[in-house]
Parts: structure tokens; sequence; C-alpha cells
């Protein structure tokens, strides 16, 4: 048996707020067969190597995530995309351990049928290339061939989320600014939360 990563022993004992829910979803978790890694600065939960879950805690919630939460079928309708943007993930939100509890059979049957997703090999259809970029990004590739060779080679999913930062200022300046900013982060291949 490996020894429990630190990071990861370290997140439950430090965590700010929802110390008591974190844990009793992370008890469930590990009950249902799931190994936990470290990914992405959180406790990943993972089956057969693939990411099927993650746990936060936010200032509002904790929330247990699933990475194909949209291929769910949801018969209680408790998952919530946790963001505007977000295509593939879904989460249960909590805010008390009672909550946790009175969840626990809902939760340990999203996760059985999070874990089947994986063994089956299911993929989320995603839309290829759906976001125009602003038109200050295609200008900047247009003017620079290496910046376009790079945010081209770049995977979908960091495109899509560099198109998304430098679509969100309203002022043409801003988004210049934005992507003038990124345009080292981009030719060296990294994605806007890589570090």
């Amino acid at each position: 048996m490996s020894q429990p990563d630190p990071r990861i022993e370290a997140f439950f004992a430090e965590a700010p707020l929802w110390r008591a829910e974190l844990a009793a979803l992370r008890a469930i978790l590990l009950d249902g067969g799931l190994s936990e890694e470290w990914k992405w600065r959180s406790p990943c939960y993972t089956a057969g190597g693939a990411n099927v879950a993650l746990l936060w805690g936010f200032k509002e919630e904790c929330r247990l995530g699933f990475f194909k939460g949209v291929l769910l079928k949801d018969p209680k309708g408790l998952l919530v995309a946790p963001g505007e943007n977000s295509r593939s993930s879904r989460t249960l939100n909590f805010s008390s351990v009672a909550e946790v509890e009175r969840h626990e059979d809902v939760i340990r049957a999203y996760l059985a049928e999070a874990i089947a997703i994986e063994e089956a090999g299911l993929k989320v259809d995603l839309p290829k290339d759906d976001l125009n970029p602003p038109e200050e990004l295609t200008a900047m590739l247009d003017a620079a061939p290496d910046l376009r060779a790079a945010f081209e080679a770049l995977t979908p999913g960091r495109r899509r989320g560099w198109i998304l930062h430098f679509s969100q200022p309203k002022q043409p300046a801003t988004r210049r600014s934005r992507i003038e900013k990124a345009a080292p982060r981009i030719l060296a291949g990294k994605g806007m939360h890589d570090r």
C-alpha cells in the first residue's frame, strides 16, 4: 500500500471552509472504489486511471464535480454546471454534513454511473471551435505566424480557455493587452490555467 499524498492530507486537514463536508464526501468517494490522486491543486478521484470526480471548497459551498457529468442521467435534477461555459462537467453542491448524508444514496448512484461511463469508454461530444475569437486575437495571429502556430498547436480546451479569457473585456484595448500578456505563455504551449 502506498503512502498517502501529503498534499491531499493537507488539503483536508487545512481546509479553511467545509472541512467536515469535504471529509464526508471523501469517505464516500473512497468507499466507492475510486483512487485518490493530487491533480490541479485538488484531490482527484480516478477509476482505471481515468478522471471521474474532483472535490473543491468554495466560499458559499463545497462541490463534488464529475468530469463527464453531462452524461449522467441525473433523475433527481441535482447536477449543475459549475460555470456558464461548462460543457462537460457537472457538480453536486453542499453546504452541510447533513445535506451530504441526506444525499448519500444519490451520490453513490451517480458515482457508480460515472465509473460505468469511464469503463464503457464514453466520450462527451463537444462541438469543435464553437467560439469565435475576438478580432484582436485574429489580427495578432495574422501578424505573428509563430504565435499562430503555437496557438493552433494548443489543445482545443486550451484554445477555448484563452478565447474565453480574451473575449471577456468590453474594451478592445483591454482585449489586446490580455493577448499581449498571454503571448509568451501561448508560445510556451501553455493554457490559461497551466503553471
